[in-house]
C-alpha cells in the first residue's frame, strides 16, 4: 500500500471531493501544504470552500481529469471500478488508495488519535467530544462527519497531538486506522449490502478494539451491549466502561428533562458522583453519548470544567434533531436518522419537547436496509402521530423493485396509524401546508435530501 510521507507535499487527487469525510481530509492536506484536486458530480458549499483554499475541482467524473502530474489519488467505496477517473488511474498505474487509508495514514502521526464508532451516534459524540476539547483548550485537529458550527465546518486543523475522527464500519473502513483511543457506541445490524449477519458486524467491532496498542490504548465501549463481553475478550489495552447501568464506570443518575426535552442528570464516576451534567440536546441517547465523551475526556486527564463547559455548550450537530424554523405556528425539526434504532430515540427524545401534535416526514434510505428492517422501521415511526412517507433515496443502489416505502405504509396501516405517501416533495409540502396547524412538531427525517422539504417550506 502507498503510504504518504507527509514532509515530502506531493499532488493528490480526490475522486468525489466533495463529499464530508473527503473534503475533510482534502483541507487537512492543502493546509499541509500539498496541491490538491478532485472532482465530484456537482458543485456544492464543500467544494466551492475548497477552491478558496487553493484546490483545483472538476465538476463531473472524466478521464480526462486524471493528468500526468497526479501523484497519489484517493476514493471512496462509493466510487465503483469502472468509474472513468478510477479507470484512467489504473490505466495510467497511478497510486491510488482508500479515503478510510489517507485517514489512517493522517491519524498515525498524532500521539492520542481518538476514533468515535459506532452504529448509530458517531458525529453527535465527535462534535460533542470536539467542545471539550476546544474548552480544554487542547487545540485538537478534527474531522467530523457533519458540519460542527463551532468549527465552522466539518474540518478542524490543529497544532497538538490530538487528532479526532469518526471510524465507521461500512466496507470496514475503520480497519485501516491507527486509533490510541477508540470509543465504540453500540453495534447493532445495519450496512447489510455488505455484511452478512450482526456477528459479522460484531467482529468487524472486535477487530477494530484489536487496533489499540497493548499497553497505552485505551477503549471507551458501551457496557450494556450485548457483545461486549465478545469484543472486549483477549485485549490488553485499557477499558472504560459507559452506559445506563450502574456496573459501568460511568453512568448517568438522577436524569430530568427540563422544557425542551433537553437532558440533565448526575454523572457517576465509578459509583462515585463526579459532577452535574446540563445538556442542550434532548433524549437518553444523548446522554449514553455524553458518557461516552466524558470517559474519553477523563482518560486524556481534562478537568471536569473544562467537559461541564464543552457538554452544555453544544447545541447539536447539522441535521441531529436541528431546529430549522417555525412556519405558520409548526416547529420544523430536521433529523438525520435513518435507522429503526436511531428513529426511536427520536421520536421518544421528541415526546418532551413542547408541541400539540408530531407529524415525521421519513425517507427511506437505500433499499437493501429498508427490506431488511422493513417491520423495524414501521414499529419506530409508529411512536409519530401522523406519518409522510416518501420514495426510498437510492443512494448507491439500484432499484430492483423489490421494496418501496409502500410495504412500510401497509404495516403502518396495519398498525392504525395515520401514514401517507407521496412520490414528490411538492405533494408532501402541499399535504403539510393543508394539514399541520399551530403548535404542531414536524421533523424530516432520514440520511438522503428530505431536509429540503422543511428548508422550502421555512423559504430557506
Amino acid at each position: 500500500m502507498y503510504k504518504l510521507n507527509f514532509d515530502k507535499a506531493i499532488h493528490v487527487h480526490f475522486i468525489g471531493i466533495g463529499g464530508v469525510s473527503m473534503s475533510g481530509l482534502a483541507e487537512i492536506l492543502l493546509r499541509a501544504g500539498f496541491p490538491v484536486s478532485g472532482s465530484d458530480r456537482s458543485s456544492s458549499a464543500a467544494t466551492e470552500r475548497l477552491q478558496s483554499l487553493g484546490a483545483t475541482v472538476s465538476i463531473g467524473q472524466r478521464a480526462s481529469n486524471i493528468t500526468d502530474d497526479i501523484d497519489l489519488v484517493v476514493y471512496t467505496a462509493a466510487i465503483h471500478e469502472d468509474n472513468p477517473e478510477l479507470r484512467a488511474v489504473r490505466e495510467k498505474g497511478i497510486p491510488a488508495i482508500t479515503r478510510a487509508s489517507l485517514l489512517g495514514q493522517i491519524m498515525a502521526n498524532y500521539r492520542y488519535a481518538i476514533g468515535v464508532a459506532g452504529t448509530h451516534g458517531k458525529t453527535t459524540t465527535t462534535s460533542m467530544l470536539s467542545h471539550i476539547l476546544l474548552a480544554a483548550e487542547l487545540d485538537p485537529t478534527i474531522s467530523v462527519g457533519g458540519n460542527l458550527k463551532t468549527i465552522g465546518g466539518n474540518i478542524r486543523v490543529g497544532q497538538s497531538d490530538v487528532f479526532l475522527a469518526e471510524a465507521c464500519e461500512y466496507t470496514n473502513s475503520f480497519l485501516a486506522l491507527f486509533p490510541t483511543i477508540a470509543v465504540i457506541l453500540n453495534v447493532e445490524e445495519d450496512h447489510m449490502d455488505f455484511f452478512h449477519d450482526l456477528h459479522e458486524i460484531e467482529t468487524s467491532f472486535k477487530q477494530y478494539a484489536g487496533l489499540l496498542p497493548d499497553d497505552t490504548g485505551v477503549l471507551v465501549i458501551n457496557g450494556d451491549m450485548d457483545s461486549f463481553s465478545y469484543i472486549v475478550q483477549d485485549l490488553s489495552c485499557q477499558i472504560f466502561t459507559f452506559g445506563v447501568g450502574s456496573q459501568n464506570d460511568y453512568y448517568p443518575d438522577h436524569i430530568t428533562y427540563d422544557e425542551l426535552g433537553n437532558s440533565h442528570f448526575d454523572v457517576m464516576e465509578r459509583g462515585t458522583l463526579l459532577f452535574h451534567a446540563d445538556l442542550s440536546v434532548p433524549g437518553l441517547h444523548n446522554i449514553t453519548n455524553a458518557l461516552a465523551s466524558i470517559a474519553v475526556a477523563r482518560s486524556l486527564h481534562i478537568d471536569c470544567s473544562a467537559i461541564r463547559e464543552g457538554l452544555v455548550s453544544f447545541s447539536g450537530a447539522d441535521r441531529r434533531f436541528e431546529y430549522k424554523g417555525t412556519v405558520g405556528g409548526v416547529t420544523v425539526v430536521d433529523d438525520y436518522a435513518h435507522h429503526p434504532t436511531e428513529i426511536r430515540s427520536t421520536l421518544l427524545a421528541a415526546a418532551s419537547y413542547p408541541h400539540r401534535e408530531l407529524w415525521t416526514v421519513f425517507q427511506p434510505h437505500t433499499y437493501t436496509r429498508t427490506r431488511a428492517f422493513l417491520h423495524d422501521f414501521a414499529d419506530a415511526l409508529s411512536l409519530s402521530d401522523h406519518i409522510i412517507l416518501t420514495d426510498i433515496y437510492a443512494a448507491r443502489e439500484a432499484d430492483t423493485g423489490e421494496v418501496s416505502s409502500a410495504d412500510i405504509q401497509s404495516l403502518l396501516e396495519e398498525k392504525g396509524c395515520d401514514v401517507h405517501y407521496f412520490h414528490s416533495f411538492d405533494e408532501i409540502e402541499n399535504f403539510i401546508l393543508e394539514n399541520c396547524s399551530g403548535n404542531d412538531l414536524l421533523i424530516t427525517m432520514g440520511a438522503g435530501d428530505v431536509v429540503l422539504i422543511g428548508e422550502r417550506l421555512l423559504g430557506l
